[in-house]
């Protein structure tokens, strides 16, 4: 790569979290691992690689999952403790650029264009970056090099596990044009129905088809569709992502049909939901709810609230009307999935201990709960409300 170009690296750790399991409980080590929820409505977070070989992947449902694998092993979410990892993860990015966008807890985008004069060329760089996290965490990580996000991000999925794979400009054609045109971001599912309806399959089909045929497909961003599959993506990496929204979500064992259970349910996540509003020190000025019903029908109904808020008992009476609006116009209905959320999010203002309204600040019984529960863990303590009656 010439230094006048831009030298981006794509880090993404190897099956994360079942990783993480199979590293702190030696006896999972070579064994087919998933990370995830329960065998009746779960969904798999993470799969090991042996996992994988049975087809099992993210976000497929774990009771697909284990008619896959009969001596599947499924290990419970420990957020907390990948944070903790995640955070070594993203120390080691910062020590070589301060260009790092996180996309999420296991996977970044580094732009070390200005990092190669101390030190070196992008390629020791990526190789003493997955070395250090090897020695920090005894995990792998896969890294693509490229000139821009699109190309690198494709890049490091080409050699899993614990690669490291470079595309120049003048490899393009060669590395881009076979693989299939589902490694163009934004082609889903039935995208890709369509495309496959004209003839396209690869990114090469892509990128030579007709705008003829294109352009009832991708419409005005037809162009960019192209370009992408040409190569071709100027996005910077930008270092501070602020958050678009705060949520919760959960599905049930068993879908929930009795009003009350639901309430108690939306109170659970709306305290998941303000805790982590008040320990980003952020406020949302518009609460929404997320539903699921039996039939996999998902809706969302949302209102925006003035003064920004980030506490419990605002946020409840919000969404719980929200809830009663909806279901009034659902008699009967099944919910398999609740979720509730904050958004148009802004930092917490210093507040005004003379003011009369405090709508702003949360409640004394909120920090109170947010202080026990970061010393003694988030199951610690919770509201009467929350609890099952039986």
């Amino acid at each position: 790569m010439s230094s006048a170009t831009r030298s981006i690296l794509h880090v993404d750790m190897d099956a994360f979290y079942a990783s993480i399991e199979q590293r702190d409980h030696p006896e999972l080590k070579g064994e087919p691992v998933v990370v995830g929820g329960g065998a009746n409505r779960g969904v798999v977070a993470a799969a090991s690689y042996e996992a994988r070989a049975f087809g099992i992947r993210s976000a497929m449902p774990m009771a697909a999952a284990l008619r896959r694998c009969s001596r599947l092993i499924r290990v419970s979410p420990r957020m907390s403790h990948y944070k903790k990892t995640s955070t070594v993860i993203f120390a080691i990015f910062r020590e070589f650029t301060p260009l790092v966008e996180g996309l999420s807890l296991d996977e970044a985008f580094l732009d070390v264009t200005a990092s190669v004069r101390l030190f070196g060329s992008p390629e020791k760089i990526a190789a003493e970056i997955k070395q250090r996290i090897l020695g920090d965490t005894e995990l792998t990580a896969s890294v693509g090099i490229a000139e821009n996000k699109l190309v690198a991000k494709i890049a490091s999925d080409l050699d899993k596990p614990d690669g490291l794979t470079i595309i120049t400009p003048a490899s393009y054609r060669k590395k881009l044009d076979p693989l299939p045109v589902s490694v163009i971001p934004g082609i889903g599912r039935e995208t890709l129905q369509r495309l496959s309806a004209i003839g396209v399959s690869s990114v090469r089909d892509l990128r030579v088809a007709d705008n003829r045929d294109l352009e009832p497909i991708f419409g005005r961003f037809t162009q960019k569709t192209r370009a992408r599959a040409s190569g071709i993506d100027a996005r910077p990496v930008v270092p501070s992502r602020e958050e678009k929204s705060i949520s919760a979500e959960e599905t049930y064992d068993r879908d929930l049909s009795k009003h009350a259970d639901m309430e108690r349910e939306l109170l659970r996540l709306t305290e998941r939901t303000a805790g982590r509003l008040r320990k980003a020190f952020l406020s949302a000025a518009t609460v929404q709810i997320k539903l699921r019903r039996a039939d996999f029908t998902t809706v969302t109904r949302q209102r925006s609230i003035k003064p920004p808020t980030n506490g419990t008992d605002q946020i409840f009476a919000i969404v719980r009307e929200l809830l009663r609006t909806w279901l009034a116009d659902n008699p009967g209905v099944k919910i398999r999935l609740l979720g509730v959320g904050g958004s148009n999010l802004s930092p917490v203002a210093q507040p005004d201990l003379f003011a009369a309204d405090k709508a702003r600040s949360p409640s004394v019984i909120d920090e109170t709960v947010d202080e026990i529960r970061e010393k003694f863990g988030s199951s610690s303590l919770g509201r009467a409300r929350i609890l099952d009656r039986h």
